[in-house]
């Protein structure tokens, strides 16, 4: 029997076990996760209010509870925890799929002032992932810039216009909806650098602003002008045709008087955040023109927009894992067909799949095949890997050494305290938020 280690358990790495053990019956995997949950970005990342993609979560369950998968929640690989060495040894092969777990930075003046965040913070506060921190993220805010257009600045701006109605059915956790439902901000401009046909959002997530209760939203069309597929679509690829449509009818409709307002910004670069006794105050932003050959370029005009609130949603990027190798520039792991390579040569029981494979591109679906390329490169290497001995009990090994894993049935445990702990607030599943409820919860003796 070949025994895999996948380190991750969202979706590149549960496509990864899933192709494993179809392709080949005389494979185990074991999926680790540093958390006690499983599912990744799918559990922590996608917005609470998007039920329809939380829903992917069965789909990854299947795929967990299969015979030949075992979850192991709580391990964490590298410092603190199982050497990366350690688990080549304790494994026939182990398939690193640990996502890009950093986010970009602006690299602009004023970028860490207080009440300046990566989107990425505020979705870790609202999905109640263990790590986050509540830092008042709404306090005295009134005004907030997005700083990106892609789909997860679209998330941010969406969150911020939900009231309590329409997010307490969702599974977020009481105090970051308590916070939301008290906020004050009324004002929301989600920026671009470049223009309309340009923005990376999906036309869906997109029309999705415009169905939000109590919310108008603007566009300028003398901001949108100046984007040749703006003014003439009809070249565009569809995606990118539709997005234009949608930001076309918005910028001719005339402004409602609403509680909200979602002002969508093009051809501004930001160059400074400004502050306001010891706080950010207004983000400083240059006007910038197509520049002819796909991007922009400066104009030497500059405007003001005022925020207490900021968040930077400008893209994801790997870190690097220890006794791995790294590309630093790509934020990946150097590899060929999901094999890691090191100077150029391949290692032997060492693979990647998912956003450390290829870069944080595409959605969800995107890290099937992906995951599946890497599965084959592993089973077709299955006759050097199998010579090696391993531990037949590969849970006892990691427990002797200091380990304790959070079995399946600690994550059943988990999703019943979770139930609970909504039931007692009068809603639906709410998650639990710190490390300490997620841990006492998979220990206990729950039915």
């Amino acid at each position: 029997m070949l025994r895999v280690a996948v380190v991750g358990s969202g979706p590149s790495g549960c496509y990864t076990a899933q192709s494993l053990v179809q392709l080949d019956s005389g494979v185990c995997v074991d999926v680790l996760d540093r958390l006690p949950c499983p599912y990744g970005l799918v559990r922590y990342g996608v917005a609470p209010d998007h039920e329809k993609i939380k829903s992917l979560q069965n789909n990854l369950r299947t795929v967990l509870e299969h015979d030949r998968v075992r979850f192991l929640g709580g391990v964490q690989v590298g410092p603190g925890g199982v050497p990366a060495a350690r688990l080549r040894e304790l494994y026939h092969a182990v398939v690193y799929c640990v996502g890009a777990a950093t986010d970009r930075h602006l690299g602009i003046p004023g970028e860490d002032l207080p009440g300046s965040w990566s989107a990425t913070q505020f979705v870790s506060w609202y999905s109640a992932h263990p790590d986050a921190v509540d830092g008042g993220f709404l306090r005295d805010a009134r005004s907030a810039v997005v700083i990106g257009v892609g789909n997860v600045a679209v998330d941010v701006t969406r969150i911020l216009a939900r009231g309590l109605a329409e997010l307490s059915p969702t599974d977020m956790p009481q105090a970051a909806l308590t916070a939301l439902a008290a906020s004050r901000v009324t004002e929301i401009h989600m920026v671009g650098r470049r223009g309309p046909s340009q923005a990376r959002f999906t036309t869906k997530e997109l029309r999705e602003l415009g169905t939000l209760p109590g919310t108008d939203v603007v566009a300028d069309p003398a901001e949108l002008a100046p984007d040749p597929g703006y003014t003439d679509p009809s070249a565009l690829p569809a995606p990118q045709r539709r997005n234009v449509e949608v930001l076309r009818g918005w910028a001719e409709s005339p402004p409602a008087d609403a509680p909200h307002r979602i002002h969508l910004r093009f051809f501004l670069r930001p160059v400074e955040l400004l502050a306001e006794q010891g706080h950010v105050g207004a983000v400083r932003f240059e006007r910038t023109a197509p520049d002819g050959h796909g991007g922009v370029t400066g104009t030497g005009r500059y405007e003001d927009i005022e925020a207490q609130l900021v968040l930077r949603s400008v893209g994801y990027l790997g870190v690097p894992m220890e006794g791995l190798p790294f590309d630093a520039k790509t934020g990946t792991v150097p590899n060929l067909a999901g094999r890691v390579l090191r100077e150029g040569v391949v290692t032997p029981g060492e693979y990647v799949a998912g956003w450390i494979k290829r870069g944080p591109t595409g959605v969800i679906g995107t890290n099937r095949p992906c995951a599946k390329e890497t599965a084959m490169s592993l089973l077709e290497d299955t006759p050097l890997l199998a010579s090696k001995d391993v531990p037949q009990d590969t849970l006892t090994a990691l427990r002797a050494e200091g380990t304790d894993p959070v079995e399946w049935t600690g994550w059943q445990s988990i999703e019943r305290a979770e139930a609970e702990l909504g039931a007692s607030l009068g809603r639906g599943v709410v998650k639990l938020p710190d490390w300490q409820s997620l841990m006492e919860a998979a220990h206990s003796n729950g039915p």
